[in-house]
């Protein structure tokens, strides 16, 4: 990730930190991770299940316009990642819950600031919005 950029004062020169730098794959560890929890569905999938285990159609409730084949692909990927764990009980039919590792769990803080700003900020990107789009009109 190339990025070129000034900051002042106490704000962090993101493209100096070691997330930024190139690993010698092709790849850096801020993108692997934006990879990982950079859609909306993964994400609404780590906060529902944060405070815990859920079984599938729970969380397809609790998550407001995914489709059944998209939690699928993305329970698989935060799986696969080791964000999430599946638990199968042998019933019938079997009962399988989803849950939070450790790490899925440690990601929470992270996402939690980046929510924190969202509410600090929102209102300035709507005005943001606001005064370039009715800008573009005239």
């Amino acid at each position: 990730m190339s990025i070129h950029a000034k900051t002042e004062g106490k704000t962090p020169l993101l493209a100096t930190m070691p997330a930024m730098e190139w690993d010698g794959t092709g790849s850096c560890p801020m993108r692997e991770v934006l990879d990982l929890i950079g859609d909306s569905w993964s994400l609404l999938t780590i906060i529902n299940l944060q405070s815990g285990p859920r079984r599938f159609n729970v969380l397809r409730r609790m998550i407001e316009g995914i489709s059944q084949r998209m939690l699928t692909v993305t329970l698989r990927s935060l799986e696969r990642d080791g964000l999430i764990t599946r638990t199968v009980k042998p019933t019938s039919p079997p009962e399988v819950t989803y849950a939070l590792t450790e790490i899925g769990h440690s990601i929470a803080v992270p996402i939690g600031a980046l929510g924190e700003w969202a509410v600090n900020n929102r209102d300035h990107l709507r005005a943001a919005r606001k005064a370039f789009d009715e800008a573009k009109v005239d």
